[in-house]
């Protein structure tokens, strides 16, 4: 079973950056690849971006093209996600996970425990 621990949440101020990293303990058959989603309060968790970790092949949410960039780091079994200039509307609870790949939440079977990010105005 993966086990996944994510790191780098916190409180930051509006157009500030943050990287959030991803631990992920082992790999099994299935979990080629790592994908980033978030919850905000009372809204549905959304996808973000996802990468293969054989091919470095990614994907990305539109809203989040352009600020957000997926990484892996295969060697530390890590992926990480680099946010610049962070917008109050990006606090959520955010969520690495491992699966398939792809933009939906079902394709990802084992999900770390969440760190929270808050961005103020």
């Amino acid at each position: 079973q993966v086990q996944l621990v994510e790191s780098g949440g916190g409180l930051v101020q509006a157009g500030d950056s943050l990287t959030l990293s991803c631990v992920a303990y082992t790999h099994t058959s299935g979990s080629d690849a790592m994908g980033w989603f978030r919850q905000a309060p009372g809204k549905a968790r959304e996808f973000l971006a996802a990468v293969r970790w054989s091919t470095g092949i990614t994907w990305y949410e539109d809203s989040v093209k352009g600020r957000f960039t997926i990484s892996r780091d295969i060697a530390k079994n890590t992926g990480r996600l680099q946010m610049n200039n962070l917008k109050p509307e990006d606090t959520a609870v955010y969520y690495c996970a491992v699966g398939r790949g792809g933009y939906s939440e079902y394709n990802y079977a084992r999900w770390g425990q969440g760190t929270q990010v808050t961005v103020s105005s």
